[in-house]
C-alpha cells in the first residue's frame, strides 16, 4: 500500500536518523555517547578513503566541526553528541547515504526505527505544535493533512526523506509529487550555499578572532513592551546567522532557484503550480530567505488571489524585511481571504490577527493592534500570547488596568510566561501597586535570569521609591548583560547621584554619553560640573550641608507681581503642563490646517449618543488613522508615546463611559488650541469645529450657546482639571437654547476665569523655548534659565519658569511676600536696568 507523503516524511526522517546512529555507534569507539577529536578523525577519513588527508588538513576540519557544533559538544573531552552529528549532515557538511554506502554497513530492515534517536534532534524537537497548542504557533497554516496525492509514491517516498521538519509535519500542505521533488533540490540548493557561506564565515571570524556566538542576548529581552518578532518560536529564528547576499555564492544561488520557479511555472495546472511556489516560498522563509521567499509567495498570490496563505506569509516575510506597511497591507488582504473563507480558514484567523496586530505596533499604530489582539484572543481564549501581546500594547496607550486583566488571563493559561510576568510588573507599578509589581518582575528574572526587561523595570521601581543602592544593582546587572544599553547607563548615574556618589555618576554619564551622544546627557553632565563648581552659599551661622535642596516652598499668596506683564504663578504653573503635554504628543508641530482639510475630507456616518444627541463618532483605532495622517512626520516609537499621551489625557475624558468612540468633531476642536498656527487661526479652526458637528449644520455660522459651553467645559477638564471645571454649568447654564455667533464665541473662549484665556500665557511659553538670558542661572535649579526670567525686586535672586511655578524660593530669604518681575529677554532686562539708573540718578541730583 501506497504510503502517505506525511507518512513516507516520518519515515525517511526515521531511517535518516538510524543511518546517522549506525554510523556514530561505528566510531564511538569508547561508548561514551562522544566523538572525541581522535574519532572523529577516523571517521573523516573511514568516509573519504579516496582522499590523502595531512595532519594539519584534519585539524582543520576537526576544529571547523567543533567551533561551529559547540552547542552539541558534550563536557568532560566527550566530544560532538549524536544529535550533533546529525546536525552536521542535515546541514549539508556531508551525504548521510553515500557515507551509509562508503563505510559498507549492513542495510536496515524493514520498519526498524530509532525513537531514542528521534527523541533527541534538535530538528524534531522544533516540528510545529498540534492540537490545542498549535494555536499559538503564528506561522503554521493548519492545513489539513495531505490526501492522495497523484503520481507515483516512490518519487514522494524519496524526497519527503530529506524533507525539513516543517514538511514532517501532518499539516505540511503540500498537494503534488512535484513539489516534493522541488523540496528535495531546494534543500540542496539551501545546504550547498549554507556550507560555504560557514566555511567564509568562519574563516573571516578566525582571522579576527572573534567566535560570534558568545555576543548574543537575544533571549535577555522581553518579546514585548513592543513585540517585535512575527513567530512563536522568534528566539531560535532570530538568532540564526544572516545570509550574505552579496557574495557570489548567493548570486549563483539565486540563478539555481530561478530554474527551480521555472520548473513551478510548467506545472500541468494552475493548482499544481500554486502547490510548487508554495512550498519553495516556506522552504526558503524556514531557512530565513526572506527576499527569495516574497516573490515565490507573491507568485502564489497571482496564481489563486483568494487563498489566505500566500497573503499571509507574504505578510510575514515582508515584517521579517522591516517593511511593516505591506505587511500590514499583506495581512488585510489574508484577513480579508480568511473572512471569506468561512469555517475553512477559522484556524489561521487568530493567527492572522495577532500578526496584523504585531505589524501596526510596528508603525506605531497600537490602538488598532489593541483591536487586532482582542478579536485572537475571542476567537482563540487559550491563546495566551495573544492576551500577552494585548496587555502589553493596552499598557503602550496608558490602560493600566485593563493591561493587568489580560496579561493575568496570559499567565494563568501559561505560568511560565517570562515576558507576561515582565508586563505585568509594569502595570502594576503604574498602577501604584509596587509591592505586587516587585513580585512579578522578580517571577521573571526567576524564569529567564537574564531578562534585561524586568531588571530594567525593577531598578526604575527602586528608584521610584528611593532605593538608589538597589536601583544601581539592578542597573549594574542590565549592563553586564548587555554593556551598551544606554539608559540603564543613565539611570545608574541618577542612582548613583541619588547616593551621593558625584564622581561615579559623572564616569557613568561620561559613558551614557559615548553611547548615545544625546544631548541630554551633554547637558546633564555639564549641570552636574555646574553644582560642584557653583554650591548655593548657605545663610549665615548655618552648615554647607543643604546642597541644591537649600529652598522653602511658599504659598501662592506670598507671590506678589511687579506689573500687569508678569505672569500669575498658578497660570503659569497650568501653562507649563499644557506646553509639556504639546511636547510629549509633538501636536504642537501639525498645522491647523491639516485639521480643517481632515474636516473637508473625512466622510464621518452619523450616530447618536446615549442621549439621543446626532454626532459624528468614530471608534478609537479609527482615529489612531488620523492622527497618524496628522501625525506623519514622528517615527512610531514616537507616534506611540503621543497616542499614549492623548488616550490618557484627551480620550479618557471624551469618552467617559468607556464605549470606546470619541465625538470627532469634539476631538478636532480640542487639540486645535495646542496646534501649531497662529493664534486667531487656532480660535477659527475651534469654532469651525464645533461648526462641523452634526448638531450645528444648517445653523448658517452659529453653534448652540449650550454646545460650545460643553466645549469649553470639557476644554478645561482636559488642560485644567485642578480649576472646578464642574462648577461652570451651574453658573453659566448648558441648556441655554440660544445661538452664539463666532465673535459671541471667541468672548466665552477667551474668558480668564471661566474660559480659556491661559492660550496666551502657552503661546508665550512657545514663543520663548529657544530664548536664554546670558550666564543667569536660577538660584533653586542651577540651570540656565530658558524662556522667561523671574527676578525677585528686593534681593535680585532669580528663577526659571519651574520653580517659579512651583513657588520656590531660596531658604536664605524668608520674607512676608516676595515681588517678581518677568523679563522674557535679556534686552528687556537691560533697558529695565537702564531705566533703574537714570531714575537714581535723577533722584541724587534733586536730592544734592
Amino acid at each position: 500500500m501506497a504510503l502517505s507523503a506525511s507518512a513516507a516524511a516520518s519515515a525517511g526522517r526515521g531511517a535518516r536518523a538510524e543511518k546517522v546512529g549506525r554510523i556514530f555507534e561505528r566510531f564511538d569507539a569508547n561508548g561514551d555517547g562522544g566523538l572525541d577529536r581522535d574519532e572523529m578523525a577516523a571517521l573523516v577519513v573511514a568516509v573519504n578513503p579516496r582522499v590523502k588527508f595531512s595532519e594539519d588538513q584534519i585539524s582543520a576540519i576537526l576544529d571547523e566541526v567543533f567551533r561551529t557544533y559547540a552547542e552539541f559538544i558534550l563536557p568532560g573531552g566527550r566530544g560532538l553528541s549524536l544529535p550533533g552529528l546529525l546536525r552536521t549532515y542535515d546541514d549539508g557538511a556531508g551525504d548521510v547515504d553515500r557515507d551509509f554506502l562508503a563505510l559498507s554497513l549492513p542495510p536496515l530492515e524493514s520498519g526498524e526505527s530509532s525513537p531514542e534517536i528521534a527523541a533527541g534532534d534538535p530538528a524534531a524537537a522544533s516540528s510545529p505544535p498540534s492540537g490545542a497548542a498549535a494555536a499559538a504557533s503564528l506561522l503554521d497554516d493548519h492545513i489539513k493533512p495531505l490526501g492522495a496525492a497523484g503520481g507515483a509514491p516512490s518519487s514522494s517516498s524519496r524526497a519527503a526523506a530529506a524533507a525539513p521538519a516543517w514538511a514532517t509535519s501532518p499539516s505540511h500542505g503540500i498537494a503534488f509529487d512535484s513539489s516534493w521533488a522541488l523540496l528535495d533540490d531546494l534543500e540542496i540548493l539551501v545546504k550547498r550555499l549554507r556550507s560555504k557561506q560557514l566555511r567564509r564565515t568562519s574563516s573571516i571570524d578566525t582571522i579576527n578572532g572573534s567566535g560570534g556566538a558568545g555576543n548574543n542576548n537575544f533571549d535577555s529581552f522581553s518579546e514585548a513592551g513592543w513585540s517585535r518578532e512575527i513567530s512563536g518560536q522568534a528566539d531560535s529564528a532570530s538568532t540564526a546567522a544572516p545570509w550574505d547576499e552579496t557574495s557570489r555564492d548567493y548570486l549563483t544561488f539565486v540563478k539555481e532557484l530561478a530554474v527551480l520557479r521555472t520548473r513551478a511555472d510548467a506545472s500541468r495546472s494552475r493548482e499544481e503550480a500554486f502547490d510548487n511556489h508554495m512550498v519553495i516560498g516556506r522552504a526558503l522563509s524556514e531557512h530565513r530567505l526572506f527576499r527569495d521567499a516574497l516573490s515565490s509567495f507573491r507568485r502564489a498570490c497571482e496564481l489563486q488571489p483568494t487563498d489566505v496563505r500566500p497573503h499571509f506569509r507574504a505578510g510575514n516575510c515582508l515584517y521579517a524585511l522591516g517593511r511593516h506597511s505591506e505587511a500590514k497591507e499583506e495581512y488585510l488582504l489574508a484577513l480579508e481571504a480568511a473572512e471569506a473563507g468561512g469555517s475553512q480558514s477559522a484556524d489561521i484567523l487568530p493567527q492572522i490577527h495577532v500578526n496584523l496586530g504585531i505589524a501596526m505596533e510596528a508603525e506605531g499604530m497600537v490602538l488598532g493592534a489593541c483591536e487586532h489582539y482582542r478579536e485572537a484572543a475571542i476567537l482563540c481564549p487559550s491563546h495566551a500570547r495573544a492576551l500577552k501581546l494585548l496587555g502589553s500594547a493596552l499598557f503602550g496607550v496608558g490602560e493600566y488596568r485593563a493591561a493587568e486583566k489580560a496579561l493575568e488571563e496570559a499567565i494563568f493559561l501559561k505560568p511560565d510566561y517570562a515576558d507576561a510576568h515582565c508586563d505585568l510588573g509594569s502595570a502594576l507599578h503604574a498602577i501604584g501597586d509596587d509591592d505586587r509589581a516587585v513580585q512579578e518582575f522578580q517571577k521573571a528574572i526567576d524564569l529567564k535570569p537574564g531578562h534585561v526587561d524586568a531588571l530594567y523595570n525593577l531598578g526604575g521601581l527602586n528608584m521610584d521609591a528611593g532605593r538608589f543602592v538597589r536601583a544601581a544593582e539592578m542597573y549594574t546587572r542590565v549592563l553586564s548583560i548587555r554593556p551598551n544599553h544606554w539608559r540603564a547607563q543613565l539611570n545608574k548615574a541618577v542612582a548613583l547621584l541619588g547616593q551621593g556618589e558625584s564622581e561615579e555618576a559623572k564616569k557613568a554619564l561620561k559613558e551614557a554619553f559615548k553611547m548615545t551622544q544625546r544631548v541630554e546627557v551633554y547637558d546633564a553632565i555639564s549641570h552636574l560640573k555646574t553644582l560642584q563648581k557653583k554650591k548655593p552659599k548657605p545663610p549665615k551661622g548655618k552648615d554647607d550641608n543643604q546642597g541644591e535642596e537649600a529652598f522653602v516652598v511658599v504659598e501662592p499668596s506670598k507671590f506678589k507681581r511687579v506689573g500687569r506683564k508678569t505672569t500669575l504663578r498658578q497660570d503659569l504653573a497650568n501653562a507649563l503642563d499644557i506646553r509639556a503635554f504639546e511636547r510629549t504628543t509633538k501636536l504642537g508641530r501639525c498645522d491647523t490646517e491639516l485639521l480643517r482639510k481632515e474636516m473637508n475630507e473625512t466622510d464621518v456616518p452619523i450616530s447618536y449618543s446615549g442621549a439621543g444627541n446626532p454626532e459624528k463618532s468614530i471608534r478609537k483605532a479609527a482615529l489612531e488613522v488620523i492622527l497618524h495622517r496628522l501625525l506623519s512626520f514622528l517615527k512610531p516609537d514616537t507616534f506611540q508615546g503621543s497616542v499614549k499621551a492623548i488616550n490618557e489625557r484627551i480620550l479618557s475624558v471624551l469618552d467617559a463611559s468607556g464605549s470606546g468612540r470619541v465625538d470627532l468633531g469634539m476631538f478636532f476642536a480640542i487639540i486645535a488650541p495646542i496646534c501649531s498656527g497662529p493664534v486667531d487661526k487656532r480660535k477659527r479652526v475651534v469654532f469651525d469645529a464645533l461648526l462641523w458637528r452634526p448638531a450645528s449644520e444648517g445653523s448658517r455660522g452659529q453653534i448652540r450657546r449650550s454646545d460650545a459651553l460643553s466645549y469649553i467645559k470639557l476644554l478645561r477638564a482636559v488642560y485644567i482639571p485642578t480649576h472646578g471645571a464642574s462648577d461652570m454649568l451651574e453658573m453659566h447654564g448648558e441648556s441655554d437654547p440660544t445661538m452664539v455667533s463666532y465673535t459671541e464665541f471667541l468672548e466665552m473662549f477667551n474668558d480668564p476665569d471661566w474660559g480659556f484665556g491661559i492660550l496666551s500665557t502657552l503661546v508665550k511659553l512657545e514663543d520663548s523655548d529657544h530664548i536664554r538670558h546670558g550666564r543667569h542661572t536660577c538660584s533653586i535649579c542651577r540651570y540656565p534659565i530658558i524662556g522667561s526670567r523671574f527676578k525677585e525686586t528686593k534681593h535680585s535672586f532669580s528663577l526659571c519658569n519651574r520653580c517659579y511655578s512651583e513657588g520656590k524660593v531660596p531658604s536664605a530669604f524668608k520674607l512676608d511676600e516676595y515681588r517678581f518681575k518677568e523679563y522674557g529677554n535679556e534686552s528687556e532686562a537691560l533697558i529695565d536696568k537702564c531705566m533703574c539708573f537714570n531714575l537714581h540718578s535723577k533722584k541724587l541730583e534733586a536730592d544734592t
